[in-house]
């Protein structure tokens, strides 16, 4: 049920196992677009193995979760769970989809939920199901944006939650050609992991930004510092890569749920609050250093050109929620300061998504383009190509002493220097 990011992955992977697997979305035009081939989401890999499954007949696109789910052993529900006001998620989606689908459940069938819901909504879905004879599981997913189809095939675990062991067990044989950890356990514990991991990482990136701010105010070298702490296997490398900071579908959505399912179960994540706070901070801490390469004020950049160089929330997506480009973008411009972007993603037609979301932002078709007259230059997503532009064209369109803030460290800071242009990056000095 549903073909968005999680749901489209989950369905081409399993067909590419070797399951047949019918994908239902509400969306006539999206199914229309999948029946034809065309993907409508960024992805490495995931066009081919689409393509592919579907060659063999082994995957298809319907309109409706009923006509997907008729006759279906096992149903996935791979359906939104957007954010509400206070932090909660909404399980509406979720509700609906098992409304309609209660009535045409074969016997023995397990549904299962494979978005990220909270605590207890497995009860939930078995609540809105009314049916004895049906089994719910959870079987969160820990899939990356722009990696997520190697994350299916090659996983570090695999989560599945059960209050019945024999309906666990059906769902972890669609993995069996997987070699993988299967972790077996009861829904509340599923269901937590997967807030619990995602709020860690979250932590992670937070904790390294945090280090990078001592890092400038003390004159040590973050690299060094990362180097240092990543060695230690206790620790580990992974997401301890100052930066903007965390955005995208995910991150930002759980670490607030997590923050409010414990608050409605009497506990207060302080730690996790404060997780939060700093990624809010480094935001700001970013826009102060544009403000500080052209000698303003930051609540003062009018007349100000600025070049950015991606938009999007990591490289390897076309994803712009939460982005930390887009939130600093806009506070740029309630300053005053005129933008100028290149992304990868955004050259060709827009989405209307994407139109309304890019609105009032001017886009270039060629990277070099962001630099012309420009008074910064902002490094927003670590796009590898962006790394091989030729910064003496960089430094010949943008016009001397333009500064370099260079969000993701990608730039070389002497490479930098040499070609005439300021550098400022993060907790580097």
């Amino acid at each position: 049920m549903g073909t968005g990011y999680v749901g489209l992955t989950t369905g081409a992977c399993f067909a590419h196992m070797g399951h047949r697997v019918v994908c239902g979305d509400i969306d006539q035009r999206k199914v229309d677009l999948l029946n034809d081939g065309h993907i409508p989401i960024v992805e490495d890999g995931l066009e081919q193995i689409v393509n592919d499954a579907r060659g063999v007949g082994r995957l298809e696109f319907v309109l409706g979760s009923r006509a997907a789910a008729t006759d279906a052993d096992i149903v996935f529900l791979c359906v939104p769970t957007p954010q509400g006001d206070d932090g909660s998620a909404d399980l509406s989606y979720i509700q609906q989809a098992a409304r309609e689908i209660a009535p045409i459940l074969k016997p023995g069938a397990v549904v299962v939920n494979k978005s990220t819901v909270p605590v207890g909504s497995t009860v939930a879905v078995e609540r809105e199901l009314q049916r004895d004879d049906v089994f719910v599981v959870s079987n969160p997913e820990f899939l990356r944006e722009g990696t997520a189809v190697r994350d299916f095939l090659q996983p570090d675990r695999v989560v599945i939650g059960s209050a019945d062991r024999g309906a666990a067990e059906k769902v972890a044989e669609l993995y069996d050609s997987i070699d993988t950890p299967i972790i077996i356990t009861d829904p509340a514990s599923a269901e937590t992991i997967k807030y619990a991991a995602n709020g860690f990482l979250a932590m992670k990136i937070s904790f390294v930004n945090a280090v990078a701010a001592m890092c400038e105010a003390v004159g040590a070298d973050v690299a060094a510092v990362v180097d240092g702490i990543g060695s230690d296997t206790r620790i580990g490398g992974q997401f301890l890569k100052p930066g903007p900071g965390w955005g995208g579908s995910c991150f930002p959505k759980d670490s607030r749920a997590l923050v409010k399912i414990a608050e409605e179960h009497g506990y207060n994540f302080s730690m996790m609050k404060g997780v939060i706070d700093v990624n809010t901070e480094q935001r700001g801490r970013m826009i102060d250093k544009v403000a500080k390469a052209v000698g303003r004020h930051h609540s003062n950049l009018s007349g100000v050109t600025v070049g950015a160089m991606g938009l999007t929330f990591k490289a390897g997506t076309d994803d712009l929620r939460e982005s930390p480009a887009m939130a600093i973008i806009a506070d740029l411009r309630r300053a005053g300061a005129r933008v100028r972007a290149f992304d990868p993603t955004t050259c060709g037609e827009l989405s209307p998504h994407q139109e309304s979301t890019l609105d009032g932002i001017e886009l270039t078709k060629e990277l070099i383009d962001v630099a012309d007259g420009a008074d910064v230059i902002c490094v927003f997503t670590e796009w590898p190509e962006f790394a091989k532009v030729d910064l003496d064209q960089v430094a010949a369109r943008a016009g001397a002493g333009t500064t370099v803030v260079d969000m993701r460290n990608l730039f070389d800071p002497f490479a930098v220097k040499s070609a005439g242009l300021g550098y400022d990056g993060v907790g580097r000095n």
